[in-house]
């Protein structure tokens, strides 16, 4: 039933999404066109035009952003909170797989976001003098990884693994930080908006108050002076790489998995569609 979920969730989202990807590419072309020849053009006429696409770049950029980070609360509210919550939860689907499809395609849509500015950047700077040099330094650069032992490789490969992995565990945690605070605000009858800005800022200002707290408790009790933190151990830079990263990907994974108990609660126990 999730794939089912997740079907018609990227169906919603990418009536949206994907013209605004596309505005944005297109905005790209026509700003590689004017730096190319609107912007030196002697005519007032071209050289205001040339600097009106590059703020219109600009402004595509700023928005398919924004775009993207409304959609992803506006999914879950309308969906779920709003008055096709009333049919979205009487489906044979449980809490979780709502969540779930609601966090998978909002962080796929975050990711493939940010890989459509990056490559409406290359667009937009591309010139055949620097992609002649990118295809050289990219030769260069696997003739250099050739010489490269396995423990090299196989390290290279878990780095990259784990940093998409941290990055998709950040995006599924911050969406949860509004989903958790949706779904507190909505467990009331009156002011239901009003009082979802009010949990998402005191959770926020609770959990600096607690990650303060317990830094302060650790460092009494000299819990950085025990283990891997103790002085005269001494681990080379890939292995205290890799201890920083797993370290990292466990608090985003115990944060996140608060704001989930958070959002499933009140979601079962305390929702009002009223």
């Amino acid at each position: 039933m999730l794939r089912k979920l997740l079907k018609h969730e990227f169906r919603a989202t990418g009536r949206i999404m994907l013209p605004v990807i596309g505005i944005l590419l297109a905005t790209s072309v026509a700003t590689n066109l004017s730096l190319r020849y609107l912007l030196g053009s002697s005519a007032w006429f071209l050289s205001m035009l040339g600097i009106l696409l590059l703020t219109a770049f600009g402004f595509a950029i700023f928005g398919v952003f924004i775009v993207s980070f409304i959609l992803m609360i506006q999914r879950f509210y309308k969906n779920l909170l709003q008055d096709e919550g009333y049919v979205m939860l009487t489906l044979p689907v449980s809490i979780h797989q709502h969540i779930w499809s609601k966090l998978i395609v909002s962080s796929v849509w975050f990711i493939v976001t940010a890989l459509a500015v990056i490559l409406a950047c290359c667009i937009t700077a591309f010139d055949l003098t620097i992609i002649k040099e990118i295809l050289w330094g990219l030769g260069e650069l696997f003739q250099e990884l050739r010489k490269l032992q396995a423990y090299y490789a196989i390290n290279g490969t878990a780095i990259t693994i784990e940093m998409v992995v941290l990055v998709f565990l950040g995006l599924v945690a911050m969406c949860l930080q509004f989903y958790s605070a949706l779904a507190a605000g909505h467990s009331l009858p009156t002011h239901k908006m009003a009082w979802s800005v009010a949990w998402y800022f005191g959770l926020q200002f609770a959990f600096q108050i607690i990650a303060f707290s317990l830094i302060q408790i650790l460092d009494q009790i000299n819990f950085f002076n025990w283990g891997i933190f103790h002085p005269e151990i001494h681990l080379d830079a890939m292995a205290g790489m890799d201890i920083g990263r797993a370290m990292m990907i466990f608090l985003t994974v115990v944060y996140g998995a608060i704001f989930y108990c958070i959002t499933t609660f009140f979601m079962k126990k305390r929702l009002n569609l009223e």
